[in-house]
């Protein structure tokens, strides 16, 4: 018998249900509880409890209309909630005032003078919000613009400008940086830049919640995940955790009587079992191999190879909104 991971998509998700759990150090940098807006009939926020673990790259997951930017905007205080409560850095959302001189944030598109140069964007900026002018090379370096620093922002492309506005975000050198949608619009080379990008900043110590609905950007990028759906958390975790808990395994043997002894044993376990010829596709979670491995061992079935496809995050996805609607 041969046990293999196998990272290629799985066919079907099962929903998945969770609540955050505390970091290692314990510390949340974002936690809501029941947080709720009510724009006249519509509620875009319903009830929401998520917990951040400071220190990670928190993906905030959702198709258009989700909610994601109305909590973002309930978090800088831009908005008051109709209910519920959060903290941001250790304080209350009523204490916007002790917490937003730590938080850099960019909201949809960033808005620079066009013929100035990227550098005196920044500089001008910093002098407005009372921040340290001498942070500014820094920050280039660290989006990698110190080259184009003296060009004119109208000549930049887009992921140019999608990295100065990160640039922008840092500039009062904030515990938790929020970006609403840094890769909209990008090529595959600027959304590869915003990757590495944000990478660089959590080796810093920041905290990172990073709104969008590129699903497959945020599986590659992400510590940490928080999935909405019409105002609601359909889950909030690890998302190594998450995706492993919802995958195919698939089993494969030469003896159709050895995988009748399987799909037995799959469907005393309660999950769902198909059958094609001489395989069985099991939708359940990646960690069920091992147990399906012993157990099909000492039932006799010892020709079998059993391969994990885990699921990818939109079929995780897709699958939780099914469960939602259900």
């Amino acid at each position: 018998m041969s046990f293999s991971p196998d990272r290629s998509q799985a066919s079907e998700a099962a929903p998945v249900t969770g609540s955050a759990p505390g970091s290692a150090s314990g510390a949340f940098a974002i936690a809501t509880q029941g947080l709720s807006k009510r724009f006249g009939n519509r509620t875009a926020v319903d009830g929401l409890t998520i917990g951040i673990p400071a220190g990670t790259i928190a993906g905030f997951v959702g198709p258009n209309g989700a909610g994601k930017t109305t909590t973002i905007r309930l978090l800088l205080g831009l908005v008051r909630p109709n209910a519920g409560s959060a903290t941001i850095l250790g304080h209350p959302l009523t204490a916007s005032p002790s917490y937003l001189p730590r938080v850099g944030a960019l909201i949809e598109a960033p808005a620079f003078y066009p013929s100035l140069s990227g550098r005196t964007n920044l500089e001008v900026l910093a002098r407005l919000g009372g921040y340290p002018t001498s942070r500014v090379s820094e920050l280039l370096e660290v989006v990698e613009l110190s080259d184009r620093a003296r060009d004119r922002v109208g000549t930049y492309s887009l992921g140019m400008k999608q990295r100065l506005g990160v640039a922008m975000a840092l500039l009062p050198d904030p515990d938790l940086l929020i970006l609403d949608e840094p890769a909209n619009g990008l090529d595959p080379l600027g959304i590869i830049g915003i990757r590495d990008l944000l990478r660089r900043v959590r080796e810093q110590g920041k905290t990172i919640l990073l709104s969008s609905h590129l699903l497959g950007e945020l599986e590659q990028v992400t510590d940490w995940l928080i999935m909405l759906h019409q105002g609601k958390a359909l889950t909030c975790g690890s998302t190594r955790d998450l995706l492993a808990q919802r995958g195919e395994l698939v089993v494969e043997a030469g003896d159709a009587m050895q995988l009748d002894l399987v799909a037995r044993i799959v469907s005393e376990a309660d999950y769902v079992v198909t059958r094609e010829d001489r395989t069985l596709h099991i939708a359940c979670p990646a960690t069920f191999a091992e147990t399906l491995n012993r157990q099909a061992r000492e039932a006799g079935a010892t020709n079998l190879t059993i391969r994990v496809k885990e699921a990818s995050l939109e079929q995780l996805f897709l699958a939780l909104v099914k469960g939602d609607r259900s």
